[in-house]
C-alpha cells in the first residue's frame, strides 16, 4: 500500500529528502523539508551543483531519493509501484534541451505522452493542434524541429508538457538554451498558463530576475534550502 499524509492541503510535501550518489561519497540532498500548495509558482534557485535539478527529478519520479519522505497528495511517490503512470497522468515536464525527437513534426511530438492513456489517433492529433495553436504554433504543426527556432522548440515542449492535463508542471532551467528576446517570450508563456490554468508550477533557474517571477523562492546552498520565501 502507498502510504497516505494527513496534510491533505499540500500538493507535495518533502521531509528530510536525501540523495546520494556513488556509494554515499557524493552528497546532492542533505535532508531537504518544504511543502508546495495546490496553484503555487514556485522557483528553486542557487548555484550550480546545489541540487536543484536533482530535487526535480525526484519531484517527477525520474529518480529515486536515498531516504525521506516525498509525498503528492498524500501518496507517496518512491513507493508508487507505477511511476510512469504518475508520470504520463500528473506530471508536465520541460526540460532546457527540449528533448523533441528529431524525426517527428511538432505535432507528433506533442503527441507523445498522450500514448500512456486512452485517447484514439484522432484525439491525439486534435489535442496536439489545440496545444500548438495556445502556445502561438497554429502555423508549424507540421514542422520538424530542425525547421523550428530555439524558442519555436521550446513552445512545442511546452505543449507536449500540457498534453495530459498535468497538475504539476517542472521546468529545469526552461529558458536557458535561448536569447533573451525568446527566454523572455518563453517565461511569459508559461506564466500566463500557470497562472490562468491554476496549474502548479516548480521551475529551476540559476537567474534570479527569472525566480522573481514566482510567487515563492526556495534558495538552495550544498544540498539544502537555505531560504524559503516571497520574491
Amino acid at each position: 500500500m502507498i502510504e497516505s499524509s494527513a496534510n491533505a492541503a499540500s500538493l507535495l510535501e518533502v521531509k528530510a529528502l536525501t540523495r546520494e550518489f556513488d556509494e554515499g561519497h557524493v552528497k546532492a540532498l542533505r535532508g531537504v523539508d518544504f511543502s508546495i500548495s495546490e496553484g503555487e509558482f514556485v522557483a528553486i534557485t542557487g548555484p550550480s551543483g546545489c541540487g536543484k535539478s536533482t530535487l526535480l527529478q525526484l519531484l517527477g519520479a525520474l529518480d529515486r531519493p536515498t531516504s525521506g519522505t516525498l509525498l503528492y497528495r498524500g501518496k507517496s511517490v518512491p513507493d508508487d509501484p507505477n511511476p510512469a503512470t504518475y508520470r504520463a497522468r500528473e506530471i508536465g515536464f520541460i526540460f532546457q534541451a527540449f528533448h523533441l525527437l528529431p524525426t517527428f513534426t511538432a505535432t507528433e511530438n506533442v503527441q507523445i505522452p498522450m500514448f500512456e492513456i486512452d485517447r484514439s489517433a484522432s484525439e491525439r492529433r486534435e489535442r496536439a493542434n489545440e496545444l500548438l495553436k495556445l502556445v502561438g504554433l497554429e502555423h508549424r504543426l507540421d514542422h520538424f524541429p530542425s525547421k523550428l527556432s530555439g524558442g519555436e522548440r521550446q513552445r512545442v515542449a511546452i505543449a507536449r508538457s500540457l498534453a495530459n492535463d498535468p497538475s504539476l508542471l517542472l521546468a529545469d532551467e526552461p529558458t536557458g538554451n535561448l536569447d533573451s528576446e525568446n527566454a523572455h517570450a518563453v517565461l511569459e508563456l508559461l506564466i500566463c498558463l500557470q497562472g490562468e490554468h491554476g496549474r502548479t508550477m516548480v521551475l529551476v533557474t540559476h537567474d534570479p530576475t527569472i525566480a522573481a517571477r514566482a510567487g515563492r523562492i526556495l534558495r538552495m546552498k550544498d544540498g539544502r534550502i537555505v531560504s524559503d520565501g516571497k520574491p
